[in-house]
């Protein structure tokens, strides 16, 4: 019995947390699943709509790429992301600004080549003309 009632209030308490979020909140959550599929599709119209013309998108290894380098990368297959999986996703809005950081797991395809990644991700978005774009990214390897 004890068991069933802390799996209740478990149930309970994330239901909370996930209707806590804001309407900004929210909308950049939708903001980051948009970045997502962008990112595994490779779509140059999807990519280059969700980044910010100034972006910063810094990888694990260190190396940092702007906004064109960033979007043919993935355009090119360079850098292809077969499937992404995204945990412990973590929302702040402050005013114009929103900071996301998660966990993400990924298979890869890079030039052809299958691999898999581990990172947290600490990404930086701007509200621009009422939508939601990424400014700047930052990986770390796990």
């Amino acid at each position: 019995m004890r068991k069933i009632l802390t799996l209740l209030s478990l149930c309970l308490f994330l239901q909370l947390a996930v209707v806590a979020q804001t309407k900004e909140e929210n909308q950049v959550a939708a903001a980051v699943e948009q970045l997502k599929q962008a990112l595994i599709s490779g779509d140059r119209q999807a990519l280059e709509s969700i980044v910010a013309e100034g972006l910063s998108y810094g990888h694990s290894s260190g190396k940092v790429e702007d906004k064109a380098t960033f979007v043919e990368t993935l355009v090119t297959g360079k850098s292809d992301f077969v499937t992404i999986d995204l945990e412990n996703q973590i929302v702040q809005v402050s005013g114009n600004t929103a900071l996301v950081r998660h966990n993400l797991t990924a298979t890869t395809n890079d030039s052809g080549k299958p691999g898999s990644v581990k990172l947290g991700v600490l990404l930086v978005w701007q509200k621009q003309n009422g939508k939601w774009k990424l400014l700047a990214r930052q990986a770390y390897k796990i």
